[in-house]
């Protein structure tokens, strides 16, 4: 199609020469854009007829000559002027006369390109769907994802169709330099941690992983084949098989059929404690002194009651003089945080806190044929605890820097561990709190210890943390609210230039799609390739639960964590030292009652004693008066007897003489007897 130039003797009516200035306009831009379509279709053919020569040459068969198709693709290019120079650049575009911006075949839609049957003296070059990248950054992004060591593959590059010869993979080595896997809810970051874990185990390496909705447990069963997963696979260039890898189930605290995972309140700390807690700076440092106290006073911390009784010793009468000893920790803030320590009990937390507690090094282990173990944390139980389930994790992770020795940079990791629904860890963080995890992100990876976040958007994960991190697996991201936008346009900025428009491909990847860049074996940022990624081998959906049962039964480590050990602690130390003050108290107070008693006696007895000589001394006065009285009556009657000098008769005597009681008694007598008259 060529543009005619307007004949001398145009109208000269204004409204025809615009619509023809508008007609010629429009005529340029399509031959432009027709030119650049068919640039880039050479340049694809001719990137065909060069790897195709290349693997002739490599496998010394006869090659098919690369001139005809370089002439070919010379011949087309020269046939449509300075169209090649258009489409070599993929940041250039023909713009319109009015400054609008011409989608070319470089950015167009991956399901949206159109082709057009050539013309009698056009080139007949293969018309391929068009993608986003030209066959120039095809060739750079498959080349930034050549390896010399062991790799992990994670797919097949996508420009319009599947590159099965581009595939996308991580450096082995680069596993312990951590990641992200990120996307929207259904966009299939499960299955990608999924075959990043077999891929893991099947090269030695021991994987942990929370099982946060209970499907991941499909790792321990093959998978299932159906026509659509073989296609799939087949065109991403996966030799796609079933296969089951080595797995060990484990529960928080029990809750749940895996081997039972507990840590000791001492083993946690406070720091932690306070997060879960959701514990002020003021109330998290004063936690921090009663933890001081417990470990100085040999109290052993073991579950939330031994926390709970150092607290109540510490405000109760006896332990105020401890209280006050401690500084810096009031009566009030003590009583806040026991109150939150029993809701956090009743909600049922003190399940994953007590003993055996568990050794993280049961973790790191590998099968009999050399594989690595999955340890899968079973949590649907827990979920609606998100804050302990991430802490905890988090626990684990803190332990492994403390028991791994350095390894510097090892050909593979000692462990990778994938902590999935990150935002859940990072949510209400104190400033401590991301201090402590940044400085375990950063210092693990010294100890051979990979750790991939895992949740919906990059601006889940704290930026120091995000710093730390060498591969990002993006998957699909959702834009239906202005917030949504803004974090879409911050996770682009985030990115290496490239030759996507990721604002907007970010939201076209189909489900098991997503956005890579890895760190290479140089310790750079490997091109952004959109990816389609490979399909677990094992099972997509959760193994059944009987088989469930029938491995946690057969786990080694079910009799070493299994039953719950209640030794003597703080609570119990606590009580005896408790009890010891009460029978104290009890017997001192009993021996004041009794002293108590024993005065009140001596009182009592002292007072009767002195009532009874009162009345002794009362009596003996009235019996001298009595005898002054009689002997003042003698004395008055001495003159009135016939004979003064009689002796005087007692007053039994004067009664029994008298002639009263002698008729008295007389009479008696004859009764007695008889002999009186009748």
């Amino acid at each position: 199609m060529t543009a005619s130039a307007p004949e001398e003797s145009a109208p000269t009516d204004p409204a025809v020469a615009v619509a023809e200035a508008e007609l010629a306009r429009l005529r340029a831009e399509a031959e432009a854009a027709e030119a650049q379509l068919k640039a880039a279709q050479a340049k694809a053919a001719l990137a065909a007829a060069e790897a195709a020569a290349a693997k002739a040459r490599a496998t010394a068969a006869p090659a098919p000559a690369a001139s005809s198709s370089e002439d070919e693709g010379r011949t087309a290019g020269a046939s449509r002027g300075a169209a090649p120079q258009i489409g070599a650049d993929p940041q250039s575009r023909t713009e319109a006369a009015d400054g609008s911006q011409a989608q070319g075949p470089a950015r167009a839609p991956r399901h949206g390109s159109a082709t057009r049957e050539p013309g009698p003296t056009e080139s007949t070059v293969p018309q391929t769907e068009s993608g986003p990248l030209t066959p120039q950054e095809v060739e750079k992004v498959s080349s930034g994802y050549s390896f010399e060591g062991a790799t992990l593959d994670l797919g097949a590059l996508v420009n319009g169709d599947p590159v099965p010869s581009a595939q996308i993979r991580i450096p082995l080595p680069m596993m312990n330099r951590h990641g992200l896997v990120a996307g929207a809810t259904g966009t299939g970051k499960t299955r990608t941690l999924q075959g990043l874990a077999e891929q893991l185990a099947a090269k030695g390496v021991p994987v942990f992983a929370a099982d946060i909705k209970g499907d991941l447990s499909g790792v321990a069963t093959p998978g299932q084949s159906s026509e659509k997963l073989l296609a799939r696979t087949r065109a991403i260039g996966q030799d796609w098989r079933p296969e089951a890898s080595v797995t060990e189930y484990f529960a928080l605290g029990g809750v749940g059929k895996g081997v039972p995972v507990r840590a000791t309140v001492s083993g946690f700390g406070p720091l932690l404690l306070s997060k879960v807690l959701g514990l002020n700076d003021t109330q998290e440092s004063s936690l921090g002194l009663v933890f001081h106290y417990a470990d100085a006073n040999g109290l052993a911390l073991v579950d939330l009651s031994d926390l709970r009784a150092v607290l109540t010793h510490l405000t109760s009468d006896e332990g105020k003089a401890e209280l006050k000893e401690l500084g810096g920790l009031s009566a009030a803030t003590a009583g806040v945080i026991l109150r939150e320590l029993i809701t956090f009990a009743d909600a049922g937390a003190d399940v994953f806190f007590g003993e055996p507690e568990f050794d993280v090094a049961d973790f790191i282990r590998t099968a009999a044929d050399g594989r690595g173990v999955i340890s899968l944390l079973e949590v649907p139980g827990v979920i609606d605890k998100p804050a302990l389930f991430s802490t905890f994790l988090m626990y684990l992770l803190a332990e492994l820097f403390e028991i791994l020795p350095e390894v510097g940079d090892a050909d593979k990791p000692k462990l990778v561990f994938f902590f999935d629904e990150a935002h859940l860890l990072f949510k209400d963080a104190s400033k401590d709190f991301l201090a402590a995890i940044v400085q375990t992100v950063r210092l693990i990876r010294s100890k051979g210890v990979g750790v991939f976040f895992v949740t919906q958007t990059p601006k889940d994960v704290p930026s120091d943390v995000l710093a730390q991190l060498g591969s990002r697996v993006q998957h699909a991201l959702r834009a239906f609210t202005p917030d949504d936008a803004k974090a879409l346009r911050a996770t682009v900025g985030t990115y290496p230039k490239s030759g996507y428009d990721l604002e907007r491909v970010l939201q076209e990847l189909g489900t098991g799609e997503a956005i890579v860049t890895v760190m290479s074996e140089k310790g750079a940022p490997t091109p952004v390739a959109w990816t389609r990624l490979r399909a677990p081998q094992g099972l997509m959906s959760p193994t059944p639960e009987p088989a469930i049962v029938t491995a946690v039964n057969a786990s080694p480590l079910l009799a070493k964590y299994g039953t719950a050990i209640d030794r003597e602690s703080a609570r119990e130390i606590l009580a005896r030292k408790m009890q010891a003050a009460d029978d104290a108290a009890a017997a001192e107070d009993a021996a004041l009652a009794k002293a108590k008693a024993d005065a009140e006696y001596a009182k009592q007895k002292a007072a009767i004693d002195k009532q009874q000589a009162a009345a002794d001394k009362a009596g003996a006065a009235a019996e001298k008066k009595a005898q002054q009285e009689y002997e003042r009556l003698l004395k008055k009657t001495a003159g009135t007897t016939r004979t003064s000098r009689s002796a005087q008769k007692s007053p039994i005597e004067q009664i029994l003489n008298s002639k009263s009681t002698q008729t008295i008694l007389g009479g008696v007598i004859r009764g007695i007897f008889g002999t009186g008259r009748r």
